[in-house]
């Protein structure tokens, strides 16, 4: 890893910083529904049009094709700013936008990356089935070959933003007499088409970012079969890595500032002896040196993720190692977040949006869920990494 900036990434992070100050949005992004869909496409055109969105895509895409490193200068200065995310353009942008890039026809990408980047396509991500979550090659949603369409039946669970997508990465099972890992194919799914049914699933933060999705003799084209028919398997690896490694790289990143919030806080609260304030009290300081800690672990491991990235020699299970520090990090810290507030942790405070204490220790459950559970992640790490025996 390095960690001196040269004199272009330095100008780079100055005019990044400017810009951000003069241009981050004051209001809170809505927890769901419409509103947020358009609060997260208006920020996406804003960042286009000004020329800061792909800064790491290709220019024939509308990007800006510059160095890795200075995608992560804006990761931490969009961090610096408290900037939003990308919300509900988070399956477009970090899942289906690379993987079009690697495995996608001409046409596809000529169709899809364009418009992902401006911000006029919403994508979610259909790969994850009532009894497929964590055994993915599980899947038993059907896809049956009618000339030159795929009839797609059955169902998706824990699809994120499915009630505001415009397409879906969607996995579907087309020889069924193949082994587990084959015969399966990664399609481009239109949410407009017949036979499409969501339903919002309400989650304890109180938001509907999930949904479960009922396929009921969908077609698709064949035309939007990615990577070739019953070839999913490899495509959807791809898919992950990107959910598992960089995609979350702001999230990650963020718990660092979290963490050094916590500290801030704990020097106004009062101690959980009522004596002083927080930061007096010893247990309390060695529990915000361990979140500390903690999240500077997880910043080194995301630089050193990218870093082996560039140089193209990605370790075997490195994004599962990222993922897995990710959750027990990021619940840790939101834990501390509560036990620190004390009964001011019960109080609704959704109006801060994505800086509410509350709904971010609500949110941080599904963090060793999401993107693969902690114990399979950690059964890849064993399995890859540490090589031992299934």
């Amino acid at each position: 890893m390095r960690f001196v900036e040269s004199e272009s990434e330095v100008a780079f992070r100055k005019e990044a910083r400017a810009w951000l100050e003069e241009n981050v949005p004051s209001e809170p992004r809505p927890h769901d529904g419409p509103a947020a869909r358009e609060y997260d496409l208006a920020w996406q055109r804003r960042l286009y049009e000004a020329g800061w969105a792909g800064i790491n895509w290709p220019a024939e895409y509308g990007g800006r094709d510059l160095p890795l490193s200075q995608q992560i200068i804006w990761v931490e200065e969009c961090v610096r700013a408290n900037a939003p995310g990308p919300g509900c353009l988070i399956g477009a942008l970090n899942h289906a936008g690379p993987t079009l890039m690697m495995y996608g026809t001409q046409e596809q990408k000529d169709r899809h990356l364009p418009k992902i980047l401006s911000g006029q396509e919403v994508w979610c991500q259909g790969f994850s089935e009532p009894e497929a979550g964590s055994d993915l090659a599980g899947i038993r949603t059907r896809a049956v070959v009618d000339g030159d369409h795929l009839v797609v039946t059955g169902q998706k669970i824990w699809t994120s933003y499915a009630d505001l997508a415009d397409y879906q990465e969607l996995l579907v099972r087309t020889d069924p007499d193949a082994p587990k890992h084959k015969g399966i194919s990664w399609v481009i799914c239109d949410m407009r088409s017949p036979g499409i049914e969501v339903r919002p699933i309400r989650l304890m933060g109180g938001d509907n970012h999930f949904s479960e999705i009922f396929y009921d003799e969908v077609r698709i084209p064949l035309a939007n079969v990615v990577g070739g028919l019953n070839n999913g398997w490899k495509v959807a690896m791809a898919t992950l890595n990107f959910e598992r490694g960089t995609a979350f790289m702001a999230d990650q990143l963020k718990l660092t500032r979290i963490a050094q919030e916590l500290v801030e806080l704990a020097k106004v609260v009062p101690a959980p002896s009522g004596r002083g304030k927080a930061i007096d009290d010893g247990e309390i300081r060695a529990a915000l040196a361990r979140a500390v800690i903690g999240s500077r672990t997880l910043q080194s491991m995301t630089y050193q993720l990218v870093s082996r990235q560039v140089a193209g020699v990605p370790g075997a299970a490195d994004s599962s190692l990222l993922r897995i520090q990710f959750s027990l990090v990021a619940q840790y810290i939101h834990r501390l977040a509560m036990r620190l507030r004390g009964a001011d942790g019960l109080v609704d405070d959704s109006e801060l949006g994505e800086r509410s204490w509350t709904y971010n220790y609500l949110w941080s459950f599904q963090t060793s869920i999401g993107g693969g559970t902690r114990e399979i992640q950690r059964d890849i790490v064993g399995n890859r990494h540490l090589l031992l025996p299934r």
